[in-house]
């Protein structure tokens, strides 16, 4: 490139053979100008200004002009180690340098360093004792893996089995009880669902006997209650290992003896339950990441919100991330005329029959610039009602007794789909214009939905070669994009980073507000769930089988409700004999459907927190009946 001030100097800065597919940048000729980056088409190129300090820091580096990590995470023995950051960012490399699965090359991915070497980097840290056990072929390492869609791929058999061909610990039973894989024991692992498919896999990690064990994102996919049994069983791997001294804190008597956990969690709440400590990664998605020294949980998880590390002086977000709702929002929206719209007590049955799902939903009514959030297990009928508040074929209410049908409707919709399948044939941008070409050319629109979403980076790539994180963004825009009164959108955090869930919140929250529209929301991660609600549709009962959808009330009372439910509709042990005379195993026991968990609110960001099972504010809370806490 000839306009580039390095290359007229007659230096090599930017090299380019007739044979090479992509351009060289030589990162320590280039100065930097940007000229390379106008020039270039399709915004091909990025330059990026790192720190000096953290160039004496690289542990592992793909190749020139590709991504690279610096620093790793340093795990404890017998504690839960907690990883935080956007997509992108290098937490899988992490993972699978901190398994022996991938030696670090330090930066010299053409002369890749020795172990001695390796070993002489970490000098002084607790690596160094963590990678000599590596070296010595004495650490078994086990991952959770993140997608767990591909595990029928490669393993092939019945739950049940599998799950007890892997125990080594003596303790498959338990986990099939807890993780609720007892009515699946006989299921092959091709017909399970992507929530099934998480905790089997979950199962069959914990039941093994390791020294480290990895978890990559053990939420996805699970409804509240599941992931909190989920942070139980992974705490567990710890919990129980070790002997508590006089003042309660657990007593590791032989480092090669302990265990490590690791784990990457997007869901803030989920992850400040299940860890001791917290390392935050920063940088650029796809270029660069830096991992922070450890910080207790909820000054780890404050750090990453604020954007700023402390420690190191350093800010890696323009603006913090805050929970606090903004004063006088209700009194505004309460002034302002709304159209209240109703719907009657309707009922549905999925199946066809006397044994399938029936689903009973109380009578409500919501009004403009609203946010009605709905809460429940997996299988209690959250996206049934919103397919049937969507008038989708096949989803009309059954008659009453009367012989009629409950009349739904009188209100346009927007429906944004739990599972997003593409089958456009073009590019995002194309697909924008196709479905919402008038939001898309509206100013207001672009600058509140579309850049927000981070659309731009992705505005001339295939729809069908999208990641999931990427499709859920634009579907969401799509979603927002129709002109409609009530707006269905199921599960719309599924796929996305901490960062990206947040922002999702913020854009869904101000745009129901401005443009004074209704928005029913699906959501499991609770902190997103609790800021976009004003209103609260709680699911009682027993999933798959019978539940009810009670009428919308007040976040806080919609909450505690919620976190203390026991269940309705079809009592405990009929539910379970139902449901093991249809999947042809035995009963399991009886077992409450209550959260058992109290939450409070972060001082500082607000942000909802679990109180520490038994913990103070976990009693007295539960004494005084406030499971959610709400008072900022």
């Amino acid at each position: 490139m000839k306009s580039c001030p390095v290359v007229r100097m007659g230096k090599e800065c930017i090299k380019v053979a007739p044979t090479d597919r992509v351009a060289f940048l030589s990162e320590e000729l280039c100065i930097g100008c940007g000229i390379c980056v106008k020039k270039c088409p399709f915004e091909a190129i990025y330059i990026i200004n790192i720190p000096k300090s953290l160039a004496t820091e690289v542990t592992h580096r793909y190749g020139p002009n590709t991504f690279k990590l610096h620093r790793l995470p340093m795990p404890r023995p017998m504690e839960v180690l907690g990883l935080v950051g956007t997509n992108g960012i290098g937490k899988s490399t992490a993972l699978k340098i901190l398994s022996g699965k991938q030696k670090p090359n330090l930066g010299n991915f053409d002369a890749p360093p020795t172990w001695g070497d390796i070993l002489k980097h970490f000098r002084g840290s607790d690596l160094q004792n963590y990678f000599t056990r590596i070296l010595e072929d004495k650490f078994k390492a086990l991952i959770k893996p993140q997608y767990v869609d591909q595990i029928p791929k490669s393993i092939k058999g019945a739950v049940g089995p599998l799950v007890r061909s892997k125990d080594e610990r003596g303790i498959a039973e338990s986990l099939l009880l807890e993780l609720q894989l007892d009515h699946v024991q006989t299921r092959d692992i091709e017909a399970l669902s992507g929530g099934e498919l998480q905790r089997f896999a979950i199962a069959c990690v914990a039941a093994q006997q390791a020294d480290v064990y990895m978890f990559d994102e053990p939420s996805s996919y699970l409804d509240v209650k599941q992931r909190l049994k989920a942070a139980q069983v992974i705490r567990a791997l710890v919990r129980d290992e070790g002997e508590l001294d006089e003042e309660g804190q657990r007593a590791v008597q032989e480092v090669k003896d302990a265990k490590y956990v690791v784990c990457v969690e997007h869901d803030l709440a989920v992850l400040d339950y299940l860890s001791d400590f917290i390392c935050v990664l920063y940088g650029t998605p796809g270029a660069y990441g830096v991992v922070t020294m450890p910080f207790s949980v909820r000054e780890g998880i404050n750090v990453f919100l604020a954007g700023f590390v402390p420690t190191e002086n350093l800010r890696f977000r323009e603006e913090s991330l805050s929970f606090k709702v903004a004063t006088g929002v209700e009194e505004i929206v309460a002034a302002r005329p709304t159209a209240r719209y109703k719907y009657p007590l309707m009922r549905k049955r999925m199946g066809g029959s006397k044994s399938g799902f029936q689903l009973t939903v109380e009578p409500g009514e919501f009004s403009d610039s609203q946010i009605v959030v709905m809460l429940g297990e997996n299988g209690t009928g959250k996206t049934t009602f919103i397919r049937m508040l969507a008038g989708l074929p096949g989803m009309e209410p059954d008659p009453s007794e009367d012989g009629t049908v409950p009349p739904v409707g009188g209100f346009a919709v927007s429906y944004k789909p739990q599972k997003i399948s593409p089958s456009f044939e073009g590019s995002v941008r194309a697909l924008l214009f196709a479905k919402i070409k008038e939001s898309y050319g509206h100013p207001q629109f672009v600058s509140d939905v579309v850049k927000p979403l981070n659309l731009d980076g992705i505005i001339d790539q295939e729809v069908k070669l999208l990641s999931g994180g990427e499709l859920q963004r634009v579907a969401l825009a799509i979603c927002l994009g129709k002109p409609a009164d009530v707006y269905l959108i199921d599960e719309p955090s599924a796929y996305l980073d901490s960062e990206q869930r947040i922002s999702s919140a913020k854009i869904i929250k101000r745009f129901i507000l401005h443009a004074k529209k209704t928005a029913f929301v699906v959501e499991h991660d609770f902190i997103m769930a609790t800021y976009l609600a004003d209103r609260v549709i709680v699911y009682e009962g027993s999933p798959g089988l019978d539940c009810t959808a009670t009428s919308p009330t007040s976040l806080v009372a919609g909450m505690n409700r919620f976190l203390k439910v026991r269940g309705r509709g079809t009592p405990p042990h009929r539910a379970l004999a139902r449901r093991a005379a249809l999947s042809h195993t035995h009963a399991p026991t009886p077992s409450s459907q209550q959260l058992d968990i109290t939450f409070r609110r972060d001082p500082t960001n607000y942000r909802p927190r679990i109180n520490k099972k038994n913990s103070q504010n976990d009693q007295e809370q539960k004494k005084a009946g406030t499971f959610y806490y709400a008072d900022d």
